[in-house]
């Protein structure tokens, strides 16, 4: 199976990085290593999607550190916590910095690729949302002034005999208004229209 996704591997520890390298490799996964938190920070770019693997202890930034700055820089990418020495106040912190997992090594196989595949899955619900936010922004751009003043209204939950005199016109331009706009959005119910309006 191929992945459309990277799985971005973060340690210091070369046969680490080695051997997941080729554990995944042979399942399909697309990998790309980082010999420390400092690397991959000079590295990232915003249009990178997949999942991290992140060593906790490693020299110079620790994966924490590393875990917290990729969230202060508004990096969407799942992290999963790797430690050679479980720590119940490190998984703790990791999981409330929103990690996926905190996997221990020697790693199960079977809990590591679940852990990758979960995190993964994450990642395209991230992505497929960051499209829909932007295709609605791209739709909502293409209104009208007119037909932004009467979408206003309606998704307050005002009629059309309402919003005719508030905007000094005849409920049956508001009429036409309102299909015009629901149309151009490729909706046709309020409900759809209203959640449209809070991505804007």
């Amino acid at each position: 199976m191929q992945h459309d996704l990277t799985v971005f591997i973060v340690d210091d520890d070369p046969s680490v990085r080695d051997a997941l390298g080729l554990l995944l490799g042979v399942r399909g996964y697309r990998t790309a290593m980082f010999a420390s938190g400092e690397a991959f920070l000079q590295s990232w770019q915003p249009a990178w999607s997949g999942c991290m693997l992140i060593d906790i202890r490693m020299s110079g930034m620790d994966g924490l550190s590393l875990q917290l700055e990729l969230q202060r820089r508004g990096c969407p990418i799942p992290v999963i916590i790797m430690s050679g020495h479980g720590d119940v106040s490190m998984a703790r912190a990791a999981f409330k910095a929103d990690a996926v997992d905190f996997l221990e090594k020697p790693f199960d196989d079977a809990k590591l690729i679940g852990a990758i595949d979960e995190a993964l899955a994450r990642a395209r619900s991230v992505h497929s949302e960051q499209q829909k936010r932007s295709r609605n922004v791209s739709l909502l751009s293409e209104l009208t002034p007119r037909e932004r003043e009467v979408m206003a209204l309606v998704v307050t939950g005002r009629h059309n005999r309402e919003i005719g005199p508030a905007l000094g016109i005849s409920v049956r331009t508001v009429e036409v208004h309102k299909a015009r706009l629901m149309a151009k959005l490729g909706v046709d119910n309020v409900a759809d229209l209203v959640r449209i309006t809070m991505q804007d």
